[in-house]
């Protein structure tokens, strides 16, 4: 949740429903305070009457006038503290659909294509032939189903088989091994989350159109509680393990690294960005999630940005880092980098690892807070969250830029130990 005091930030986004979200929250904001400073008065007001009453004989017409005027400034006061109670709950509905505010560092734009390039590393493959997209490569080979993924859940749904979900699995295995190693700790996450928990960290109430929810009965032999929902990606769950908590500022910061199935109903036209294995409607990805102080929290994002690049760069595939202008930053990021892996097949570059710092944004409504020293006031912490990396495009990366003119894949020499040894896609 934005801290207000940081409202007028926000605008820097310069998106006109961002402007109007903010101009709702500060009607209602307004006539909070009005309402709350008038409430203060009535009850002094009821207080002096009180007084009045007390010092008074019961039996004369005093008496009788100053009680039916503290009847009145009581019954004032139950109206208006009904009304205060309306106004405070819209005013935080309407502070949560406010994204988070840009940090200074951000740079200004209209859209994606004023995303600056930071740098880039390897370079493009250069082939001899035409290069295929993934989606023909994989059908070609037999080793992606996109037909029986249908048959099965639907469109954006597909089976990997054979060497291509081997090679899905040895990818998550790598991920992680590699994380472990640069001090991050593996956790495994239920795939089911609850309302509180996608709100703690921004996905609700903004992106409720893009949830998989679970309709399930209530009952005595079923959940209690049926507002859950599949995850759509595990920086849910891992930022949610704090939920709630206050943690010992010396054990800070907190680096994980998680596993998950992610499910996201998200909508767009068929094209290149749908095509094949790109925005599936269940995917698998490496998560990193860090809590730490606001001190820290921007060389943390730096070191996350690395540890993300460390994966593709042990892979040998070409890609490029962007930071995200203004207008394409997400809903609860305050800075985002994105990285951006070469695709021939499609002649372009796609996102594959997105590395955000929220600063306190998340915290906020998670309710996730430090504690410095041993009697120091609690401060909220700064969580950030990236992909390490997105295991489906990574499949997609791989068998673009490591296709040969025959059709088969050069399997990646880091990834072989993860795939029994094998060299090739045949």
């Amino acid at each position: 949740m934005l801290d207000p005091a940081r409202m007028d930030d926000v605008l820097r986004r310069g998106a006109p429903d961002v402007a109007t979200r903010v101009t709702a929250w500060r009607s209602f904001d307004d006539r909070r305070r009005k309402l709350q400073g008038e409430l203060d008065s009535l009850r002094q007001a009821r207080n002096a009457a009180n007084d009045r009453i007390a010092k008074l004989d019961k039996k004369s017409s005093e008496f009788a006038e100053a009680r039916d005027s503290m009847k009145t400034l009581s019954s004032r006061i139950k109206d208006g503290e009904g009304l205060l109670g309306k106004l405070e709950t819209e005013s935080e509905q309407s502070l949560l659909m406010i994204p988070n505010a840009p940090h200074t560092s951000v740079p200004a734009g209209a859209s994606e294509a004023d995303n600056p390039v930071l740098h880039s590393w390897g370079e493009k493959p250069q082939m001899s032939f035409a290069p295929k997209p993934h989606d023909e490569l994989g059908k070609n080979l037999g080793v992606f189903d996109f037909e029986g993924g249908v048959r099965i859940a639907g469109s954006r749904f597909t089976v990997l088989r054979g060497a291509a979900s081997r090679m899905s699995r040895g990818l998550i295995n790598y991920m992680l091994d590699l994380h472990i190693q640069h001090g991050y700790e593996e956790v495994w996450p239920p795939a089911i989350v609850r309302r509180a928990s996608l709100r703690g960290t921004g996905q609700l109430p903004k992106l409720a159109e893009d949830m998989f929810r679970l309709d399930i009965p209530v009952g005595p032999d079923h959940v209690a509680d049926n507002d859950l929902f599949l995850s759509p990606t595990a920086e849910v769950q891992v930022t949610n393990l704090h939920m709630d908590q206050i943690l010992d500022g010396d054990t800070l910061p907190r680096r994980y690294c998680a596993y998950a199935a992610c499910f996201r109903a998200e909508a767009g036209a068929a094209g290149k960005d749908t095509r094949g294995l790109i925005r599936q409607h269940q995917f698998d990805k490496v998560e990193l999630v860090k809590v730490t102080t606001p001190e820290d929290s921007y060389a943390e994002l730096e070191s996350m940005r690395e540890a993300a690049e460390r994966v593709l760069q042990g892979l040998g595939l070409h890609y490029r880092v962007v930071t995200l202008c203004t207008a394409d930053l997400g809903f609860s990021a305050a800075k985002t980098y994105d990285l951006e892996v070469w695709l021939p097949g499609q002649d372009a570059y796609r996102e594959i690892s997105s590395c955000s710092n929220c600063e306190d944004f998340q915290a906020r409504r998670a309710k996730i807070r430090y504690r410095p020293g041993p009697k120091d006031k609690p401060r909220h912490v700064h969580t950030l969250n990236g992909s390490g990396v997105a295991v489906g495009r990574t499949v997609v990366a791989i068998f673009e830029q490591y296709q040969q003119s025959d059709g088969t894949i050069v399997v990646p020499p880091a990834l072989r130990p993860y795939m029994g040894g094998l060299e090739r896609i045949a």
